[in-house]
């Protein structure tokens, strides 16, 4: 009796804490930023996974038309190869973050290996544009509690998101653009793709295409497009927006949440749990 209760407790255990690395919302394991609440009307428009040649650059020129600013959070490994393109980015006022030097699963990663990711990634942006990015979004949104920690002591607030578009499975505009009017409601942190983590040179067009008729649509609804550095300003007191609030929010849960983490390692969390086809198909297939 007594193993089988233990038993369920570590497996319960484990799907908190796989739902505290998986969803986008929650604080959980420290705190993150998804938006700014339903009853604004402002949007933050993000781009992952690049930069990449030649859609990161279309992009710039449509954003440029609209007069609006998004927020790209760029691959290390990415930039070190086309670092005019991060430049260019800059020049046209938009805002940069970090999305770890090689894109990897951060939630099973040794804490050394996270701190190098991130790490590793600020470096190379610094080197290419001369700041250090104060926004950092995990990849595939994975995160642990030292994963937000490690950040944190880097300058880094972690984004996650409101609205998800799935333009990652290589699907069509349409389709991009309905799943992005499905979600809007307000305030929401919209996540496209400018690039792939596999390869500089991914075809983005459906990204772009709807990207492009999603920005003069909203802002014909009345919508203000900000960066996320800009929409976290307007956060009053900017230490408790509804996107840092802590869904299970005080620090016993943190406790609980880095228990949990200790008790069922990542590497236990990934093989028993998910198998590669669950779990590729619940983080949504090559990238996010």
């Amino acid at each position: 009796m007594l193993e089988a209760l233990a038993g369920a407790g570590i497996g319960a255990a484990a799907m908190v804490g796989l739902y505290a690395s998986l969803a986008p919302r929650t604080s959980l394991c420290g705190p993150v930023f998804y938006g700014n609440g339903r009853a604004s009307r402002q949007l933050a428009l993000t781009f992952d996974d690049g930069p990449n040649d030649p859609h990161t650059l279309r992009l710039l020129e449509i954003l440029a038309r609209e007069n609006v600013r998004a927020t790209f959070f760029l691959i290390g490994m990415h930039v070190a190869q086309r670092p005019d393109i991060v430049r260019e980015i800059l020049a046209a006022g938009h805002a940069i973050g970090n999305h770890t030097q090689t894109h990897p699963r951060l939630a099973f990663l040794s804490a050394a290996r996270v701190e190098q990711e991130l790490a590793g990634c600020q470096r190379v942006i610094e080197d290419a544009a001369g700041l250090r990015p104060t926004v950092f979004r995990p990849p595939y949104g994975l995160k642990r509690p030292d994963v937000v920690a490690t950040a944190r002591a880097l300058g880094l607030a972690t984004v996650t998101w409101s609205v998800l578009a799935y333009d990652w499975y290589g699907i069509t505009a349409d389709s991009v653009e309905r799943h992005i009017r499905r979600q809007v409601r307000g305030g929401d942190v919209i996540v496209l793709h400018d690039g792939s983590h596999r390869r500089i040179g991914a075809d983005r067009t459906h990204s772009v295409e709807a990207a492009r008729r999603i920005v003069p649509h909203y802002k014909r609804q009345g919508f203000e497009f900000l960066t996320v550095p800009e929409m976290m300003e307007t956060l009053s007191p900017p230490s408790t927006p509804r996107t840092q609030r802590k869904d299970l929010a005080t620090d016993q849960h943190d406790m609980d949440c880095k228990s949990i983490w200790i008790r069922v390692s990542p590497r236990k969390s990934a093989a028993g749990i998910f198998s590669q086809r669950t779990r590729r198909a619940r983080l949504g297939g090559e990238c996010f």
